[in-house]
């Protein structure tokens, strides 16, 4: 269904071609059906009017995120972020991200078009934009262009991933953990275990989210993508999962970037 090409940025280590696989998601649904035409035409046009949001935003580089799932039960509207950055070669939009392999534990980084991210099978057409201030942005921009990214990814997929463990990875996580290597100081973080102390040292916190021992028990039983073994014991069992879901990572950025605006595209 999608094609993504892991490319460079800045002509760096982001490098290769790949060939992503319809069953390859993130925040979504994971629902193995075929896109409505509905669905492509509100897709792309999301996807138009989010390119145009951020040619006039005139950043480089950004945050962005879509809802492709409803998670309303657990008070979170995004399901999914990624990095968006501009292609000046050719003149595009291009996100990387994180996505995992449907129905299975693992997930790969890809970079596509702003309409493949959108194709998805989406629960709202909404995205958000968060826009760094130019510093911010600089240093993401040096970071992408290093193995950093590479580094940074676990394989190990878990849509629940402990905000404080490097066993598994969520795609936010992913997202979360590159932003502290862009700020921290330059060599600091090249390792998830130093991203993470980076991330408490400088006040990151988890969203809390409720999930009684049943609804594990169902969700480890039956789906491959989703584990709590990474959490601590005494609030696994009180039912309190602490991730890293798309609102906490704006609520972060935005409290380490002052200049970090947010535009939502609806």
């Amino acid at each position: 269904m999608r094609r993504a090409t892991l490319l460079c940025i800045a002509a760096a280590t982001l490098a290769g071609a790949a060939l992503l696989p319809a069953a390859a998601r993130a925040g979504n649904s994971c629902e193995d059906k075929p896109l409505q035409v509905q669905a492509v035409v509100k897709g792309m046009d999301l996807a138009l009017r989010t390119s145009r949001a951020l040619d006039d935003s005139g950043a480089q580089v950004a945050f962005i995120a879509r809802a492709g799932q409803d998670l309303s039960k657990y008070r979170v509207r995004y399901s999914h972020m990624a990095m968006v950055w501009r292609d000046q070669e050719r003149g595009r939009w291009l996100v990387v991200h994180e996505l995992n392999d449907c129905g299975s534990a693992t997930s790969g980084l890809y970079n596509e078009g702003l309409g493949n991210f959108f194709l998805d099978d989406m629960f709202l057409y909404e995205a958000q934009l968060v826009i760094p201030g130019p510093d911010v942005q600089a240093r993401l921009a040096r970071v992408l262009a290093t193995n950093t990214p590479r580094r940074l990814h676990q394989p190990s997929y878990n849509m629940l991933s402990y905000a404080f463990s490097t066993r598994y990875q969520n795609s936010n996580q992913w997202v979360l953990e590159s932003f502290a290597a862009a700020s921290a100081e330059p060599g600091q973080v090249e390792t998830r275990a130093e991203a993470q102390a980076w991330l408490k040292q400088s006040g990151f916190r988890p969203i809390t989210v409720e999930i009684p021992a049943l609804t594990r028990l169902g969700a480890r039983m039956f789906r491959a993508n989703v584990a709590f073994d990474d959490h601590p014991y005494e609030r696994r069992m009180a039912g309190q999962i602490d991730t890293v879901t798309v609102d906490s990572v704006v609520r972060f950025v935005k409290a380490q970037d002052r200049e970090a605006r947010t535009i939502t595209i609806r």
